[in-house]
């Protein structure tokens, strides 16, 4: 629950909120074992971000008995680690329904009453990866893109109403979380063996990820900080940069013309010249091969 159940604690602190704290079913019991449980000021809900009825249910009691949602903190999410040859459209569709099509639909349900009582807030858990894209995580970036640019216009949309929008833009984390990442078969097949073309591409973006995640010195704690403090604003900005990997990168990305950008983002990878070094031999063996089959 990392981020999530962080921000969670954080807002537990104030006895003058009433909180809906939501999970899948089969992820709900997790809430007893880590000292979370209901009580009259907060309730524990079913909420699969990919079901239809579930958003509709949780949104309806809300209305039902307080009225409307006053502020919605959406942190759903999922991480699958491919490159774009091995993605399978299951991936594909996962990924960005969690990332992205269930976070806007469950704020599309709460922007009416919010719309007429002239106020809300609405605060979506983005990435750094929402602002560049890494090997192996194309996927994952892409949702995060679409999450950006999705409540960027909403941000645009609901504002003559009084409902304000941010984006909450974490970087690296010290957190085990990042092991909870879904790894498809043919990327699977990738990691584990040394004779596969992307076996490189994973084998150094895993020894980056995990270096960045343990030496990084944000933490789900710190990050749910920033989304507290962001929620009680009084002008909430639409970005939020949340660790100062965030931040460097944002200015990076913004003042680095995008031709030398490219140019110094590729030689920055890790060990990019043992992929390229490597697939070289792989080509090489192929080509020999094949002329002794001839």
């Amino acid at each position: 629950m990392g981020v999530g159940l962080a921000i969670a604690r954080q807002l537990m602190k104030d006895d003058g909120i009433h909180l809906v704290l939501t999970a899948r079913d089969d992820s709900l019991p997790r809430f007893a074992e880590l000292g979370v449980s209901e009580s009259e000021r907060l309730w524990l809900r079913p909420l699969d971000i990919t079901d239809e009825r579930q958003r509709r249910s949780v949104v309806h009691e809300i209305e039902e008995v307080f009225g409307g949602v006053d502020a919605l903190i959406n942190n759903a999410g999922i991480t699958y680690r491919t490159v774009a040859e091995y993605a399978t459209q299951a991936e594909l569709a996962n990924q960005m329904v969690v990332n992205y099509e269930g976070p806007m639909a469950l704020t599309a349900l709460v922007l009416p009453m919010m719309r007429k009582r002239r106020s809300g807030r609405i605060i979506q858990i983005s990435s750094a990866g929402g602002l560049a894209a890494m090997p192996t995580m194309g996927l994952y970036s892409a949702s995060k893109f679409a999450l950006e640019a999705g409540s960027e216009a909403m941000y645009y949309e609901v504002r003559p109403f009084g409902v304000q929008v941010s984006l909450v833009l974490p970087g690296f984390i010290n957190s085990p979380a990042y092991k909870n990442a879904v790894v498809g078969p043919l990327s699977r097949i990738a990691t584990e063996n040394a004779g596969d073309p992307y076996h490189a591409h994973f084998a150094n973006m895993d020894r980056l990820i995990d270096r960045m995640m343990r030496f990084t010195g944000a933490t789900s704690e710190s990050v749910a900080r920033r989304v507290v403090k962001t929620l009680h604003r009084h002008r909430a900005p639409l970005r939020v940069l949340a660790t100062w990997d965030a931040r460097l990168l944002w200015w990076f990305r913004r003042f680095t013309p995008q031709p030398l950008y490219v140019w110094i983002t590729y030689w920055m990878l890790p060990g990019i010249r043992r992929w390229r070094a490597a697939n070289d031999a792989l080509a090489q063996r192929a080509g020999s091969d094949a002329k002794a089959k001839v």
